[in-house]
């Protein structure tokens, strides 16, 4: 899990799915995430993951009332956006789980909702039915049609972490940022940054007005 913050407060985090071989050795998830998809095994992957995600979250937020409110964020891959499935596998999760449903997050890729725009808006409207939380992920790095993005029900906006890395030390390069960030905004919705590793990012992304971050800066994948 990822943490993610709000400022200096805790808010969450990402549930990250690795892979360690009997040896310890780690697979990185670019190898093993496209061979899950290709072969369907993603699906059950996913079933898996929003279950021991949504248990661990629910264990921290009895913790205390501090961490009553932190959210969980969980990938939904594009081949499970496809499968009839996904709205049961969530809505099953909560019921097992007994999650808050506004306290779990699911993250879809820009490329992954806009291969079939009008399909992802239909389940995206029928997920958001179930109270959980959308954000669209990588954000930037797709081609979205503004006229669809309006119609997308979700609730955050996650920049693409390229953009943030390209930002140097004296805050050059951050005309992109500025841009998305003031596109999240005119829409109404949250932004978050992930990949923050420099002060100067988190001032940056802070002075324009992002909501949450993540990266190595503020806490490592733990």
């Amino acid at each position: 899990y990822q943490p993610i913050y709000r400022g200096d407060r805790l808010s969450g985090g990402e549930a990250l799915l690795r892979w360690f071989t009997a040896d310890g050795e780690q697979i990185s998830p670019a190898a093993f995430i496209p061979i899950a998809e290709d072969s369907g095994q993603i699906v059950p992957m996913t079933r898996w993951m929003l279950n021991a995600a949504c248990s661990q979250l629910v264990a921290w937020q009895a913790i205390g009332p501090e961490y009553a409110e932190m959210i969980m964020s969980v990938n939904i891959s594009g081949k499970h956006l496809s499968n009839d499935d996904l709205l049961d596998d969530v809505q099953q999760a909560i019921d097992v789980t007994k999650i808050r449903p506004g306290s779990l997050k699911l993250e879809i890729t820009e490329s992954a909702a806009m291969e079939n725009a009008e399909h992802t808006i239909s389940v995206l409207n029928r997920l958001k039915s179930l109270g959980v939380q959308l954000s669209i992920d990588d954000f930037g790095t797709g081609y979205s049609s503004l006229s669809y993005l309006h119609r997308l029900p979700f609730d955050t906006l996650k920049i693409d972490r390229s953009f943030v890395y390209s930002v140097g030390e004296s805050g050059e390069n951050s005309e992109i940022l500025q841009t998305i960030i003031s596109l999240a905004k005119s829409l109404q919705k949250k932004v978050i940054a992930e990949g923050i590793e420099t002060e100067t990012q988190l001032s940056l992304l802070q002075n324009l007005g992002c909501d949450y971050g993540q990266g190595y800066l503020l806490a490592r994948p733990q």
